[in-house]
C-alpha cells in the first residue's frame, strides 16, 4: 500500500479516461515505462496486489512468480488468451475481463468488414483516389450479400450479435463451435472445414489461445473456395497467416478482411498490395463509448475485489 491506496501494475498505455481513473483510485506502476524490468519487479514484488492488463501480454507463470502478493488480474478486453489461466488458478489469482460491453461494437465492425470485402468498399475507395475511375472506367463487379451464407466460428455473444445483423442483409447463418447450441436455429457444422465448405463468407469471432491456434489452415481455406471470403475479428493466432497469404496469392479464396494479426502491429508485407484484402489496425471495439465502458468495467472489477466484494465479471 502507498498513501492508503492499493498498488497495481498497468501493463501498457491505456486511454486517458481509463488511466486517469486508475491513478485516482490506486498507486499505479507503469510496466511499459520500465527501463530495467528486473529492477521494476524487485521494487514491485512486495507491494503490488493487482494488475490492469491489456494487449498480448504475456501474463504467464513467470510474470506471476515475480508478484507473490498478486490477487487479481483485471483485463481490458473480453479475451484472456494472454493470461496463463492454469497458473492463475494454482496461485489463486482472480482473472476478470470485459464481456457484453463490447459485443455490439465488435459485431457492427465485423459486419462492416463483411460488407467491405464482399462489396469491394476499400478497393473502390483506392480506385477513386488513384484517379482510375476516370482513366480505366468502372470497377469490376462485387458480390451481393443477399442470398449468401455466412459461416461463424464461435457463436458466443459477439457471434450471435453478428448473426442478427447478417440476417438483416438476407444472409443464411451456419456456425461451428466446441458444441452445437440447442437454443439456436442455425445449422451446426462439426469442423471448421465443413463450415467453410458450407458458406460464402467465413467470419471468426472465437477466442484466441492454444485451443484455436491456426484453426483456419490451408485445408479450411481450400474448403472455403475461390468464391469465398474470410473475415477475422477474433485473434491473429486463429489463422495460419502463411497459408492465408498463399491462398490469396493463388486465388484459392476470393478475398479477406483482417482486423487482427499474429504479430501486431506488424502486418505481413505480402498482404499490403493485395487489392482483395481489407486491413484494419485491431479496431473492432475502438469507439470512445465502448472503450470507456471497457475501462470502467476493468477498474470496477479491481475496486470490487479490494473492497472485499466479488468481482463483477470473473473468468476464474
Amino acid at each position: 500500500m502507498s498513501d492508503g491506496k492499493v498498488d497495481v501494475i498497468q501493463t501498457v498505455p491505456m486511454p486517458a479516461f481509463a488511466a486517469e481513473r486508475l491513478a485516482e483510485l490506486f498507486t499505479v506502476h507503469h510496466l511499459w515505462q520500465a527501463d530495467d524490468a528486473d529492477r521494476f519487479f524487485a521494487d514491485a514484488r512486495d507491494r503490488v496486489r493487482g494488475v490492469a492488463a491489456s494487449g498480448p501480454g504475456p501474463l504467464d507463470r513467470a510474470f506471476m512468480d515475480k508478484l507473490p502478493k498478486l490477487e487479481i488480474i483485471a483485463n481490458f478486453a473480453v479475451g484472456v488468451d494472454a493470461v496463463d489461466l492454469d497458473a492463475a488458478r494454482e496461485k489463486k489469482v482472480i482473472v476478470t475481463n470485459t464481456p457484453d460491453v463490447l459485443t455490439d461494437c465488435v459485431a457492427d465492425f465485423a459486419m462492416g468488414m463483411v460488407i467491405a470485402v464482399m462489396r469491394r468498399v476499400a478497393q473502390g475507395d483506392r480506385y477513386v483516389r488513384a484517379g482510375r475511375w476516370a482513366t480505366k472506367g468502372d470497377l469490376m463487379l462485387a458480390t451481393s450479400l443477399k442470398g449468401k451464407t455466412l459461416g461463424i466460428v464461435g457463436l458466443g455473444r459477439i457471434g450471435k450479435a453478428l448473426a442478427r445483423r447478417a440476417e438483416a442483409f438476407g444472409m443464411t447463418i451456419v456456425y461451428h463451435g466446441r458444441n452445437p447450441q440447442a437454443e439456436v436455429d442455425y445449422a451446426y457444422q462439426a469442423t471448421p472445414a465443413a463450415l467453410a465448405a458450407a458458406c460464402d463468407c467465413l467470419v471468426l469471432t472465437c477466442p484466441g489461445g492454444a485451443g484455436t491456434h491456426h484453426l483456419v489452415d490451408a485445408d479450411v481455406l481450400r474448403a472455403l473456395g475461390p468464391n469465398g471470403f474470410l473475415v477475422n475479428a477474433a485473434r491473429g493466432s486463429v489463422v495460419d497467416e502463411a497459408a492465408l497469404i498463399a491462398a490469396l496469392t493463388d486465388g484459392v479464396i476470393a478475398g479477406a478482411a483482417l482486423d487482427v494479426f499474429a504479430d501486431e502491429p506488424h502486418v505481413p508485407a505480402a498482404l499490403l498490395p493485395m487489392e482483395n484484402v481489407v486491413l484494419q489496425p485491431h479496431q473492432a471495439s475502438a469507439t470512445y463509448e465502448t472503450r470507456k465502458a471497457m475501462g470502467d468495467l476493468m477498474i470496477d472489477n479491481l475496486v470490487a475485489h479490494f473492497a472485499g466484494d466479488p468481482p463483477l465479471t470473473p473468468v476464474i
